[in-house]
This record gives structure tokens, sequence and C-alpha cells, in this order.
């Protein structure tokens, strides 16, 4: 007989104390909840213990004989009215919301839909085919953190399994998981790139959507979460999920921060003829955003079926626990959220002043953190690039559309090229923001890879099942005279130049700099621009790809490297013509500012800009030349020595040299120039 008693109504989940184990879980409609226990290898049901009723909403229960490691689940009794969003079913087991571990897996059938009436159709229990929560008591993270400034950061996105599942420096075993990415081989890559923070794809844990596992397909990339505190299991060599502390403290010890993407927009329970999984089936019109004409009908601002409701008290407590969580115990150094639009939305629309973000703004734990915003969504006003309060960054795809348009040839691309390299203040600086706020990017893990950017004019998604309508249709792309992969040695060349231009712009703009995995070794994910569901070599890196020829490792260490060495670019303000050390100046072909015809001209594809800083007397000349024409220009006189040493081109045979006046731009080609004191005041050579 197992010893119970009222138990605790904080902290919700499981709490570990000496003499046995508390639970407590919200649901404040059902008539009663029900803790059920399990044990053994196969998890069988070892007893259903009802729970007590506390005030709040509140269920609570302390079982005196349980232990860390035990599995349990929840079932919750009460009304089905689906006009009123009320599924309650005591046949269906329930995740535990704020459980920290889970065991098994997850198996789809019919026993977990819950959208029919209580009855003939509804009665099967799902216990068989649902992971249990365990029992499991966290230690806080206890690392060093590298607290790197954003002047200093460079992010790296990159998948936990395709990162290194063909990584063959890499023990078998370890290969796709957390501890591959800590593994030396490939923090040594990463050091090799220049990156200070790697931004991973989600790591909590998700499950595969039924019409994809029907064909066959997974959800590779994560953005179906079951669990928000749960590390995907599947990431873990032998179940444990402290392998990604230690994945984090390892990578914090070579002065790597780990940023995760977070979902809290949608769950795996989907929309109306989805799963009953965890929180529908305790507080369904509390945890979902639902319509109520006739019948309750979520809202699917999202995509995915069902949109998080942040402005429920509950909800909003859910995900900043969450959040606070996956900081101070599992160590991460910051989030990317997806879909971030959603988390500001109320009934209203969006608004900066939403209590997620008041609730962000007064954390002593989150604001130390990096947080950045995917910043759209589906839903009405979806797009809010710009529309974040401090300290957010945000992916700025307006950046890597113009850079993608410049470089495919598109006239008329300029001014706003111009306006992104500077760090996008239109943008960011209404609200007191600066450079450092735009997260700039050229491709990243929805989309083409850079590779075939050059690649493909056209998307090429079949494989995904989908008639190839999924995915985007205008990518600004192009393929150099050739739809796909060639062995002509012109067309091979020309891609990886092209991509070269690509990364100079990126590295000499003002901003955070973010690179998806992959580029580096000129991963082709064969024209597929949605590759969400390829679990496979289309989206694992290929490690045997290295080849200096072809690969892009080489040209983006030394664009970092001259990035990191320019004070500009550690500048957290837009420079305007007042500014006392700082100048941003923009040239003509003949070496001339520019005029308002030149910026008008459409037929001007040379873009050409100085970043100067005058105190410590260095300058940056960028020439960015999309015409596929030879061209002669002047250059404008260095401020700071007699002539400009050239120190990077995308031209292949290019050498470090001297140019006092004129250079010859090749086609479609990018180069940076210096200008500096030839010492510093101490007397030592200046870098």
């Amino acid at each position: 007989m197992l010893k119970t008693k009222l138990g605790f109504t904080y902290p919700l989940g499981n709490s570990v104390h000496a003499e046995g184990v508390n639970f407590a879980v919200y649901a404040p409609n059902a008539s009663e909840v029900t803790l059920c226990l399990f044990e053994g290898p196969v998890a069988s049901e070892l007893a259903q213990i009802k729970m007590n009723k506390r005030e709040g909403g509140l269920w609570t229960l302390f079982v005196e004989s349980a232990r860390e490691g035990t599995l349990y689940g929840y079932r919750a009794d009460g009304d089905y009215d689906l006009a009123e969003g009320l599924f309650f079913n005591k046949n269906k087991l329930l995740l535990d919301p704020y459980c920290k571990d889970i065991q098994g897996e997850f198996t789809w059938s019919e026993r977990h839909y819950c959208h029919l009436p209580v009855g003939e159709f509804n009665v099967n229990d799902n216990a068989i085919d649902m992971p249990k929560s365990r029992v499991f008591r966290p230690k806080p993270y206890s690392g060093n953190r590298p607290n790197t400034a954003w002047q200093d950061t460079f992010i790296y996105e990159c998948h936990v399994k395709g990162a290194t599942q063909t990584l063959e420096a890499i023990a078998a075993n370890k290969r796709g998981t957390f501890l591959g990415l800590c593994e030396y081989s490939f923090i040594t890559h990463l050091q090799q790139l220049g990156v200070t923070a790697i931004e991973l794809l989600p790591v909590q844990a998700f499950i595969s959507e039924q019409f994809l596992t029907t064909k066959g397909l997974q959800n590779y990339w994560g953005y179906n979460t079951l669990s928000f505190f749960v590390p995907h299991k599947a990431y873990c060599v032998h179940g444990d999920i402290t392998e990604f502390q230690q994945m984090v403290a390892t990578l914090h010890a070579h002065n790597i921060e780990v940023i995760i993407d977070v979902v809290y927009n949608h769950t795996a329970e989907s929309g109306i003829d989805g799963p009953m999984l965890s929180m529908r089936g305790l507080h369904n019109r509390g945890y979902y955003r639902m319509l109520q004409a006739p019948e309750s009908v979520f809202i699917n601002d999202t995509g995915c079926g069902n949109t998080i409701n942040i402005d429920d008290p509950i909800t909003l407590r859910l995900v900043i626990d969450s959040l606070r969580y996956w900081v101070q115990y599992m160590g991460v150094d910051g989030f990317r959220f997806d879909l971030a639009t959603i988390l500001g939305r109320s009934n209203e629309g969006f608004n900066g002043q939403h209590a997620f973000f008041q609730a962000l703004s007064q954390d002593p734990v989150l604001t130390q953190v990096k947080l950045i915003a995917e910043p759209w969504d589906v839903g009405p006003g979806g797009y809010q690039l710009g529309a974040f309060p401090p300290p957010w960054r945000e992916w700025n795809d307006k950046y890597r559309d113009v850079v993608r348009r410049f470089w495919r040839g598109d006239s008329g691309t300029l001014p706003e090229l111009a306006k992104r390299i500077h760090g996008s203040n239109d943008l960011f600086e209404h609200n007191l923001r600066g450079p450092l706020n735009s997260i700039n990017f050229l491709t990243s893990h929805d989309g083409f890879s850079l590779s075939d950017w050059v690649s493909y004019e056209h998307k090429h998604n079949d494989a995904n099942g989908e008639s190839n309508c999924d995915g985007h249709s205008e990518n600004y792309s192009f393929n150099c005279g050739i739809e796909g992969h060639t062995d002509d040695p012109d067309v091979i060349s020309k891609r990886r130049k092209l991509q070269i231009n690509a990364l100079v712009t990126l590295f000499m703009s003002k901003g955070v700099p973010m690179i998806c995995a992959g580029t580096e070794l000129n991963h082709s994910q064969n024209g597929n621009n949605n590759a969400y569901c390829q679990d496979n070599e289309t989206s694992w890196l290929d490690w045997k790809n290295v080849n200096e020829t072809q690969d892009l490792i080489n040209p983006i260490s030394s664009l970092m490297k001259i990035r990191s060495q320019l004070s500009t670019f550690k500048h957290p303000f837009f420079v305007h013509a007042e500014d006392a050390r700082f100048a941003v100046l923009w040239y003509n072909k003949c070496g001339q500012i520019m005029s308002d015809m030149d910026w008008h001209d459409e037929g001007n594809k040379t873009l050409i800009y100085v970043l100067a800083d005058l105190i410590e007397s260095s300058s940056v000349l960028v020439i960015l030349h999309a015409d596929d024409t030879e061209t002669e220009i002047q250059l404008p006189d260095p401020p700071f020595s007699s002539c400009w040493e050239a120190v990077y081109s995308s031209e292949e045979n290019f050498e470090v040299g001297q140019f006092p006046s004129s250079l010859a731009l090749t086609g479609q080609s990018a180069w940076i120039l210096l200008s500096h004191n030839e010492e510093t005041t101490d007397g030592s050579e200046k870098v």
C-alpha cells in the first residue's frame, strides 16, 4: 500500500524530497486528476492514485515511497464539450508539462485522438503508446560561461544530428549526438572558422507528425515539441540527459556559447483532430488560443494546427520557467525563438510591450542571456521585423534577400543594400537599438543552402512528398547556367566565387554575422529548400567534401579574422555624420562621394564604401562588384596612409598588394582593402 499525503502546490511538476516525491499539476476545470505510477522495463502501470484538489486549480499529491527514476503520468477527468474546448478523457495518459525527463518511445495510434466524445469510439487507453514522465532531480549548471559580447559574436546555426552524423573522426556511437558536438575534431573545426556561438535547431523533446511517418519520413528539424524541459533523447548516447550539460560545459571550456532554437508557439498536440498528449488534456483553453463560433476552433497562426496562448498566466509561467531552466540547469547562453511574433500577440495583435516581453525584461536570469527573434509568423500582422523591444536581436531577412538579389545581378538594389550593410538603422534605430540588433545571414536551415543558391533557380522538393508545393518559391537564386550538379570547371569556379562574394558582404556588414552549418563545406541539398523531413544525406553534412578548391573554410576563417581586427564592427551605435570617431562613406567608381544620381542609377551594380575609425586611424575599403564585366575604378584617397592595401578578394589569383589610386575589378568580384598608420603609439607593427 503506497503511503501518500496532501502535497505541496510549489513547484509544479515533480520535486524530490528525502522522504518521497511531490507531484503538482494545473488542471482548473478537471473534476478529477489521477497520478499513474509505472514500473519495469515495459512501464507496466503499477497504481492509480487520486490527487488532491487545491486552491487555484492546482492538484497535488506526495508519494512517500517514490524516488528519483519513478515513472508516472496523469489522467484528467471532466466534461467533454467541444463548444467550450473541453476534452477531458481519463483514458488518455498525459505527459507532465513540467517533467524534466521522459522514458519510452512515442508511437502513433488511434488511441491518442480525443476529438470525438468519450464513448464507443474514444475509450481506448493510450498509455502503451506514450512515453512516461520520469522523476529527475536536476543539478544546476556549474561551468564557466564565455559571456561573449554581441560585438564579438559569430553564430553557426546547426542541427545536432546533421552536423556530425558523417564525421568519421568521431566515434560511431557519438555521431549525431550532443556528445558528438563536443568532440575535439568538431570543436577544432568551429575554432578554425572563428565561430563564437553555435545555434542549435530544436533540442527540446519532439515527435514526428503522423502525416510524415505514414510516408516513411521524419520531422528532422524538430519544430514539433513534446516537452519544453526535456532534451531530445534521440540525441543522447546512453539516454542520459546530462549529456546535454556535458556538451555545453565542453563547448564553454573552448569559449563557444550555446544558443538553442525554441518552439513556444505551438506543440505536437496540433489542431482539433490532433493527439491528446499533455496540455490539451489538462487545461486546453488556457494553454491554447481558440475561437468559439459555434464550436471551439484552434487559432492557427503557426501553420501547425495550434497556437500557444501566451496571454494565459499559467502558460506564460510555463514558458518563463522553461527558459530559466535551460539557463540555470542546462547551461545555455541564449535562445532563438521560432515564430517569435506569436509570443507578443494578444487578441488585439502584436504588442512590443506584451506581458511576455515584460516578464523577460525583469527576470534576473533571462536578462543576462542572448535573445533572438524570428520576427514573423503566418498570423495577422505577422511580419514584425524591427518591432521587438531592446535587448532583442532579430533575424534580418531583408538583409538576406537584398544581398542575394544584388549578387544575382538584379538592378536597382544599391540603396537597399547600403541600408542593410550599415546595420538597418531604418528598422532598429527607432526604439534605441543599434546595428548589433540585426542578425545578418545569407542562408539558414530554412531555404536553399548557400551552394544551392548559386546552383538552382527552382526548388526541387519532390522527396518531401508534397508534389513540390512546399517551401518558398522565390529564393532570389540562380544556377550560373546549369540547373543543379555539374562537372563543368568554369561553372564550379563561378559558383564558388559568387558564394565568397556574398560572404565578403556578410562579414563586412554592420550587425551580427550568422552562417548555416555546411556553408563552409559547400553543402548541397540537391535543390530542396524545405528539407525539414529529410533525415538523411540530403541534410547531413558531408565531411568528405572538404576540398580547398571547393569548400569555403579558409575564406570564412580569413574574413572573420579581418572583421575581428576592425573596431568599426564593434561599435554598438549607428554612425551618422556628426559622429566624432567613426565614419561611413559611400563612393562611386570615380572615387567620388555618391551623388543622388549615382544612388538612383539602376544599372549601377558596384557598391564601394569606407568604414573608418578616426581615433584608431584605421579604415576598411570594401568593393562589391556584381556586374559581370571588368571595370577599372578610381580609389578614394586613403585617409591614414599613402595607399590602400588589398588584403582579400574573391578573385581566384588574388595576391596581397598595395594600390595607390586605381584598381581593375574582374567581373562579379569582391574586395577588401585597409588603410592604417604603419605603427601604433608603442612602435609595434599594426595588424
